[in-house]
């Protein structure tokens, strides 16, 4: 029998990568609803964690909560905005003042020069007003792409998934990514969820996380998603970090 050109079967190989390919978005298409139900079940309002009255003391808040607890910024913040809560008032202030105050958050001396940079950008550059521009935001001092996502969602109401390291974790145990990085993780949850439960999410996975699925509390067989995602599964689920 004649063999088939080396075309033909370059093809055939791709249309059953293919195949595999539309079968894995299936099955985590299944875990998403599955998960998104009973997160809607959990926590039909999740509430913002970071204590704030307006986009600026958000975004301060944010920045400030980058390997720090959500507790422990909100124990600093209020002697922070009593200070100095708008643009103006903090671009005033000294750094080693604002450094002095949010040192228990950690990072005070990178994160008091972001928070002042930021400030005076933002009275020169925005009429002392938060951008509502993902390009804009992430480039001011000490503002990623997670912490903008964070103020589009929350202060502005944009459709954004922010992803950190709590959620790139369960992500990975879920089954709903193949978890080689949060920008990765983020991509693939955008394109498992519909966009208007992105911002709900977020929070929703966080305060799952914090609840029912911690780093050392779930290893990725015990809590009630971990099984209900994968009920054979015996072994602890392996995660790459962030």
């Amino acid at each position: 029998m004649m063999a088939k050109p080396m075309m033909a079967r370059r093809r055939s190989r791709k249309t059953k990568t293919d195949g595999a390919d539309t079968k894995t978005v299936m099955k985590r298409l299944e875990r998403a609803q599955l998960v998104g139900q009973r997160l809607d079940e959990l926590y039909p309002a999740p509430p913002i964690p970071l204590e704030h009255s307006d986009p600026f003391t958000l975004l301060v808040a944010v920045l400030l909560s980058a390997q720090c607890t959500d507790e422990r910024v909100n124990q600093v913040t209020p002697k922070l905005f009593a200070l100095a809560d708008n643009p103006e008032q903090m671009a005033a202030v000294p750094i080693a003042k604002i450094r002095a105050i949010i040192r228990p958050c950690g990072l005070s001396p990178k994160k008091s020069k972001a928070i002042s940079g930021l400030s005076k950008i933002l009275v020169e550059q925005h009429d002392s007003q938060v951008p509502q521009s993902f390009t804009h935001l992430e480039a001011l001092p000490g503002v990623g792409h997670k912490t903008a996502s964070v103020v589009m969602a929350q202060a502005f109401g944009v459709p954004a998934f922010p992803v950190d390291t709590h959620i790139h974790r369960l992500a990975q145990r879920w089954g709903l990514t193949s978890g080689k990085n949060v920008k990765q993780t983020e991509a693939d949850l955008k394109e498992i969820f519909p966009i208007e439960k992105w911002n709900r999410l977020h929070l929703q996975i966080i305060f799952y996380g914090r609840e029912f699925c911690t780093a050392r509390g779930c290893d990725g067989t015990t809590c009630e998603l971990c099984q209900t995602c994968y009920p054979k599964r015996r072994k602890p689920k392996a995660t790459r970090k962030a």
